[in-house]
């Protein structure tokens, strides 16, 4: 499996998002091609009500802990109430930050 694909799979089976998307960012990053080190991960979930963002940060940090230790060098989260994203985001996804390092 891919680091992407295993992102996704725990991230569904954790939080039955209503809305995810996870992105290999690793192309925009000075690594070997083929990369899969740095991602956004959009996520929209009912775990995510009536948390802080920094909350909701540490609910998919705990999930992803594993691929964060061993292969994930950053990760953009972008995490949503249901109607955060509705209103909000749908349309309007937030960009990663350009990388400031390594050459790029």
């Amino acid at each position: 499996m891919t680091v992407a694909s295993v992102i996704e799979q725990k991230l569904r089976d954790a939080f039955q998002p209503s809305h995810l998307d996870v992105i290999n960012e690793s192309n925009n990053h000075n690594v070997p091609p083929g990369s899969e080190s740095h991602f956004k991960v959009v996520i929209v979930a009912k775990a995510f009500e009536n948390e802080r963002l920094i909350k909701r940060h540490r609910l998919v940090n705990a999930v992803l802990s594993e691929e964060l230790a061993e292969k994930i060098h950053a990760l953009a989260l972008h995490t949503y109430t249901e109607k955060e994203w509705q209103e909000q985001y749908a349309n309007n996804t937030p960009s990663s930050p350009n990388c400031l390092g390594g050459g790029k």
